[in-house]
Order: C-alpha cells, then structure tokens, then sequence
C-alpha cells in the first residue's frame, strides 16, 4: 500500500517532466538554430563582402597597372626619339621642319601611330619651336595650348639630360588626367654631333586620358565603363590616382560584384533548409515528448545538422580567402569533385563531363603537377601558381590557382583567367625592346647585348665585329612615294639584313634608315668584306612596292672588338665614323675604322669651335669682285665672297668652311654676318650699283630667310632694289614648294633674284619658267672653253638668247681673258665677271675701283 502510494505519484510525475523537458529542449533547440542560421547569413554576407571588394582590389590593380603601362611605353617612345643625334642636329641645333615634319621623323606618326595627342619641343630659350597637335603642325605654344606653364618640367628634364632619363608626370589639363613625358634632346653617343653652350631643347608630348582612351585603357584589362567619377558613388567600382601636386583623379567603372551573385544563390538556399529544418525539428519534438527514444533520435538529428552547419562554415571560408573566379574542389587523390558555374562561363568547358576526373588532367604546370605542389604544400599557407589549360576552342589560356588544403577532405580553390593581363604585359616588354616597324631589336635591346657579349667575347677571345648600315638614297622613296611606301621598303630591308645572321648574332634597328649588326667569330678582312659585299647586293635588290620598282644602296662602317674598342659606346662610335667615311667615299661601300678617321674628325671639330670663334670675334672678311656690262664696260654691281681671316692657317676660302658651316648648322650664323656686312658697304657705293649675296639651300630651309634679308636692308638703309641674291638650283630640288613661296616673299621685297651656276643641272629650264627671277649666272666651265670649243660658244648663244626671251639678265662667269671678253661681247652678253676683268677686292680697294668702272682694252 505504501509502496504504491509511493510509485504513483512518481509514475504521474514522470511525464509531466518529460513534457515539460521536450518543451524546454523546442525552445533552446530553436533559439541555436536560429541563431546558426543568423550567424550562417552573417557569415555570407561578410564573404560577400569580402568578395566584392577583392574584386574592387583587382580593379584598382588593373588600372594602375594599365596606367602604369601607358607611361612606361610613352617613357620608352619619346627616350628613342630625344637621345638620338638625328634629333638633337634637327630639332636643337636647328628647327628642321623638313626632317621632323615632312620625313615624320617627330610628327604625324606620333598620333597616328601612337595616339599622342601633343608633342612639343622647347627650345634653349624656354620658348616653344615646335609643336604637332592631332598629327597637324601648329604654331601654339606649348602653355598656351596646355593652359599651364611648362618651365618646370622643362627644368625636370634638363636636369636628367646627363643620365639620359625621362622625366614623367600625371597632371589635369581643364579636368583631364593627362600623362605628360618631357625629355631633354642630346647627341647620345652619335660622333657626328657636336654639343653647343646652350641649355638642350627639350621634347615635351602629353597623351589625355579622355574618355575613350579610359575605355580603351580598362577593356585591356578587361574592365567595363572605365571613366572619371565621384569617389563617394556607391553605386560603381573606383579607384583614385595620384598626380603632381597632390592632384587626384577618382576612376570608375562597371565591377562584376561575385558576392552580390553568391548570397543571391546561397541566401534562399540557407532560409529553406532553416524552414525545413525547423519544420522537422517541430514535428520530431512533438512525438519526443510521448518517447525517450525519441527524445533521443532527436538529440542525434540536432548533432548531425550541427555538424553539416560547421563544414558549411568552414566551405565558405575557405573560398573567401581566395580571390575567385571560378570555384574547384578535388578529393585527395586529386578528383574533381565540384566545380562552379563560373567554371563553363569562363572556359566553355562543360562541368559534368570534368567531374570525377584529375586535376592535372584540366591544368598543366612547367614544372610538375599541381596535384603534387598541393602535397608538398599540406600544413602551409595558401598555394598560389599560374598553369595553363585548354579552353572549349582549343586555345591555350593562362589561369592563376589559389588553394588550399581542406585536411583529410582534399583540396579546394580557385581559378582566376589571366590571359589578357599576361599578353599585355609581354607586349609592353616587347615594345620597350624592340623596333615597332621592323620588328628589330630597338637601341636599349642592341646595348644590353653588346655588354653581354662584349665580356663574354673577350673572355673566350672571340672577336666581336660591329656593322653599322645606313641607306643611301632613301629620302627619295619617303619623299616621292610616301613615308607608308618608306616603311614598307625599311620592312624590307630589315629582313634581308636579317638573313645575313646566325642565331647567336644580332641586327637592330637604330635610327631612320639605319642598321646595325653585329657578328662573332669573323676573324680576316676577307670574310667581313665578303658579308658587306653579300648585304649590299640584297640591300640593292630591286624592292617593288605597289607596282613600283624601289632601288636604294647601302653604305656600311665597320669597328671590331678588341682590336678598336672593348666597350659598347666606344664599338658604337667608331663603327659610325667608318660609315661617315663610307658615305664619303661616294657610297654604296664600305670602310673600316682606323685611327685615322678619327684624328680626321678631330681635325674638322677643332675647324668647327675655330669657326664658332671666327663668327663671334670678327674674323670673317668680305671681298667684293665687280660686275661689268659688257656692252660699254661700265661696272654694275659687284658680288660679296666671305673670307676668313684664320690666325694660324691665314686667310681660307670659302671651300675650306662653308661645306663645314653647312653640316654644322653655322651657315645661318655666316650669312646673316655676310648680309649685315654687304648691305652696309654698298649703302655707301653710288647708287646705280647693286651688291650681289650668295645664299645657300640651308639658309632657305631655315625659314627664316625673307625676315633676315628685310632686317638686313632696314639696319643698312640699302634700297631693296640695289640688293641680288645669288641661289643654285639645289635650292629648287630639295623643296621646289617652299622655295617657291620664299622667292615670291623675297620679290615682295622689292630685291633681285640670280640663278647661279645656270647650265650644271638637269631641270634648270622648267626653273627658269616657274620660278621669279631676274637673271642667270652662266657657269664658268663653259666659259674658260670658249676659245676651243665652238659647242660651248653655241651653248652660251642659246642660253643669251633663251635669257633675252624671258627678259633675264645673262651673266658670264669666269671671264679670264680678252678673247673670252670678245666672244662673249659678239653673242651680245649682259654682264660679265672675272680675273680678267678685275679680281676679288677688299673693301678699301674696292672703293678705290670706282673712281674707274671701264672696262680694260688689252
């Protein structure tokens, strides 16, 4: 009774609490699972997160790195052109428009081939000289069209001129991010160039990042909508960029946002199972309160869903800390066993067709297999490598694997397609190193070479034989047929030079139209002499372009090592001295280097400062040798002839320094000092004489003639009228259009023009018609004939005639005897002039002359 009493409260008591138990287990069971699947969407969301920005921080990569890539190759672009003699001799010692303009040398080509939108040199003065604007020639300044001052990067890049480096900056012209190179044109190692005092002209070109070129910039590296924005707009991916003086510019674009398209798949996947979850928790709850067992079968479903939440946990993680693009998970023995969808958009491939088979079956490694890096890998950080695969065209692809080890459950990571940022990359190495038209190695790849090989020459005892090769009569073919028909045949001849060349030996490109080569292991004259001749038989082969037949020859200068250098710049002068020699020699040659050469080259530099000196310190003088008309002897006129007054040598001809002032870049110099010196003497000659100058094709190319020859006559008082212009017909054949439009500025002047030198060229007729002048000078080597050659008698009778028919003036030089006087005075002669008649005088005894102006008798 007692024993009853005592178990029936205890049998009634039992259920409640267990009841009361499962209840109390629904509610703890439900409140840890809401909060897992709290912390599961967190979780995700904070992955999602963390994948955007990832793939925000390789945006922000990509733009730099794009940016960085256009300055480097803009870098490497504008050292090829200012550390270039060329470019120094035509672009500072003079403004050549001619050589940078016409021949593209520093033009067009910059924005057609390049996009550069401005490029500008500046002159020793600080003051613009030159400017190509969209591939057109302006005369803008460069800070009027920058709407900024350029001193000081003007002073930037003089200040790296000896080091041969380019200065660079990012700046903002009116809101524009603009790239802006800016290098100081010096002779580099060219032995032909001389340096002047003056500070060195600097090449400014400035590239914009407007709009299209941003979007070209970012589809490169394979970003969407690049483009200047507010770096505050959520809305899109940015990246900010840092100019001088602390500009900044804040970049857009149209990010791909992985993690936005993860929580759109994983979220609704995570709230199902959490309601089915809980669905089933309620049910099997339910039914645990009538049983322990299962109460207990409960507890058991709780630990197993537990358990699938922490390997959820741990998944996720894994793939947050690596970059993504498409997501792989392999069991240990390196079998696919998932793959993302990512996988078929990025390669084409199809998943279900790779699940189950190895790893190293999709990528390929140059070194190994990825299965086994991933062994050696276990216990260590995450594994990152590039590998190769095939994509569904059959192309090989380049993808960047970032992995781990998942402990006894495999392997997982991802792929990252990075074939577009490779190729880029390579491309821009490529460029730096090599020549865009030809394909040639550039200057930087041929001075890396020569270091290498040069030590590895002398240490096995190997001579080293440098050719430099420059075209002859190539300017023609740019000229006539156009600079596209001049790339095309310089296309050419790069590769038939290259076919003179082992593997081991190189061939680059240098310059416009010049080459070098150089060759190991040529040991005699003999066998180099037979390569020049075997490479100018190719170069002169007939090259047809377009249904036109090219022909052009070669020059070549040759220095070996040891013998003549053991160091690169020195290789590379002498070979170019040779070449200067070369060409000397009439061309179509070669020559090799001797110390000779140089002595000689030292001779004509020392000429040349002696002739910088002479025009600054008063040694030229001015003889003047009188005109006569033939018909009553009375002196017309005389012509002024430069002398020079040298303190060691005595007084030169013009022969010994005009060819020199010439090359140099001094003519101008010399004829403004003969033009400010003539006119001012014949100022105080009788008014019925004139003085006649002779001006040289430099003088017309310089553009600046017409401006002297009125400053000249206004500093003089000379009428315009009393001063005559001698010009040779060379004048006419380096730039017929020019020269045409100076004559008719020069005539609008008021002043006589000569045609000198009449009957030494092929076109001197269609001259004579087109162009505006008053007279001709007939040649002297006709005239010192006329007494034993009836034909030149003819000639000179039809040239009087020819000139009398076109209201000329005739003039015959080189009168030295009475019979020349007689003969010419029976062909009815305007004018003559020669020893016979009176030689040069100075200007005392050439004042002196005029007391007497007729002619000798005999």
């Amino acid at each position: 009774m007692l024993k009853s009493s005592f178990i029936s409260p205890a049998s009634s008591a039992q259920p409640a609490s267990s009841t009361s138990l499962a209840q109390a287990s629904l509610v703890t069971f439900c409140a840890s699972l809401a909060v897992v699947f709290a912390l599961a969407v967190s979780l995700s969301l904070y992955f999602a997160h963390g994948l955007d920005r990832t793939e925000q921080a390789q945006g922000q990569s990509l733009i730099q790195k794009s940016i960085e890539a256009e300055r480097r190759l803009l870098q490497l672009t504008i050292k090829d052109y200012s550390f270039w003699g060329e470019a120094y001799r035509h672009l500072h010692l003079k403004v050549d428009m001619e050589w940078a303009f016409v021949r593209e040398n520093f033009g067009p080509a910059l924005y057609d081939d390049f996009g550069y939108e401005a490029a500008f040199v500046i002159g020793p003065s600080g003051r613009s000289v030159y400017a190509v604007i969209e591939g057109r020639y302006e005369t803008l300044a460069a800070a009027q069209w920058l709407g900024r001052s350029v001193d000081e990067w003007v002073a930037e890049a003089r200040a790296l001129a000896d080091d041969e480096k380019v200065f660079t900056t990012l700046t903002s012209l009116a809101g524009t991010p603009a790239l802006v190179v800016a290098a100081a044109i010096t002779p580099s190692t060219d032995p032909t160039v001389q340096a002047d005092d003056r500070p060195p002209s600097v090449m400014l070109v400035v590239n914009r990042l407007d709009p299209r070129r941003l979007e070209e910039l970012g589809a490169n590296m394979g970003l969407r909508g690049v483009r200047l924005g507010q770096a505050d707009d959520p809305a899109f991916a940015h990246a900010e960029l840092t100019g001088e003086h602390g500009t900044h510019f804040d970049l857009q674009w149209d990010a791909t946002r992985p993690g936005r398209q993860m929580i759109i798949v994983v979220l609704p996947l995570i709230i199902l199972a959490a309601l089915i979850i809980f669905g089933m928790t309620w049910v099997m709850l339910r039914r645990n309160t009538r049983a322990a067992r299962a109460l207990d079968s409960s507890h058991e479903l709780l630990r197993t869903s537990q358990a699938a939440l922490t390997l959820s946990e741990s998944r996720f993680r894994d793939v947050a800390e690596a970059s993504s693009d498409w997501i792989w998970e392999a069991d240990c023995e390196g079998r696919l066993t998932y793959l993302s969808d990512r996988f078929e958009a990025v390669t084409g491939l199809d998943k279900a067709q790779w699940l189950g088979t190895s790893l190293d079956q999709l990528v390929d490694l140059p070194d190994g297999t990825l299965l086994d890096r991933l062994r050696s890998n276990v216990g260590q950080s995450n594994l990152v490598t590039e590998c190769s695969y095939v994509d569904k065209h059959l192309q090989q692809r380049t993808a960047r694997i970032a992995a781990r080890t998942s402990g006894t459950q495999g392997f997982r990571g991802t792929a990252t397609d990075v074939t577009e940022e490779i190729e880029a990359r390579r491309r821009v190495e490529y460029l730096s190193r090599h020549d865009v038209l030809t394909g040639l190695p550039n200057r930087s790849q041929l001075r890396d070479y020569l270091e290498s090989r040069l030590e590895n020459a002398l240490a096995a005892c190997q001579p080293l034989v440098m050719l430099t090769i420059d075209l002859d009569r190539f300017k023609p073919v740019n000229d006539l047929l156009g600079h596209a028909t001049g790339d095309l045949v310089l296309h050419e001849i790069g590769a038939r030079i290259r076919q003179c060349v082992r593997s081991q030996d190189i061939v680059a490109r240098v310059g416009g139209d010049e080459f070098v080569m150089v060759v190991s292991g040529m040991v005699g004259h003999q066998e180099i002499e037979a390569l020049c001749r075997r490479l100018i038989d190719l170069i002169e082969q007939v090259i047809d372009v377009d249904e036109q037949e090219i022909h052009v020859s070669a020059s070549i200068g040759i220095a070996v090592s040891p013998g003549d250098a053991a160091h690169a710049p020195e290789l590379l002068r002498y070979s170019d001295i040779a070449l200067y020699e070369a060409k000397a020699s009439g061309r179509g040659t070669w020559r090799f280097y001797d110390g000779d050469m140089n002595a000689r080259i030292v001779e004509r530099r020392r000429l040349e400062g002696d002739l910088r000196y002479a025009i600054k310190h008063g040694e030229l003088r001015l003889e003047y040798q009188p005109r006569f008309r033939i018909a009553d002897g009375r002196m017309v006129g005389a012509e002024a002839l430069v002398r020079w007054q040298h303190p060691q040598r005595g007084l030169l001809a013009p022969d010994a320094f005009i060819p020199i002032a010439e090359e140099v870049g001094l003519i101008t110099a010399v004829g403004e000092w003969v033009m400010d010196a003539a006119c001012r003497q014949a100022s105080q000659w009788p008014e019925t004489l004139f003085v006649s100058v002779n001006v040289s094709s430099r003088e017309f190319q310089s553009g600046q003639l017409v401006e002297r020859v009125k400053a000249a006559l206004q500093r003089s008082g000379l009428a315009a009228n009393r001063l005559e212009l001698e010009v040779t017909e060379s004048v006419m054949l380096e730039d017929a259009d020019n020269a045409l439009i100076l004559m008719r500025s020069l005539k609008a002047l008021g002043v006589r023009l000569t045609m000198d030198d009449f009957g030494t060229g092929y076109s001197s007729l269609s001259y004579l018609r087109s162009f505006p002048f008053d007279g001709l000078k007939i040649d002297r080597s006709f005239v010192s004939r006329l007494g034993e050659s009836q034909t030149d008698l003819a000639i000179i009778e039809a040239v009087i005639g020819l000139g009398r028919a076109l209201s000329l003036t005739v003039t015959a030089e080189g009168v030295e005897t009475l019979e020349h006087l007689k003969l010419l005075d029976s062909v009815a002669c305007d004018e003559g002039q020669g020893y016979y008649l009176s030689r040069p005088l100075e200007g005392a005894s050439f004042d002196a002359l005029l007391l007497s102006i007729s002619l000798p008798t005999g």
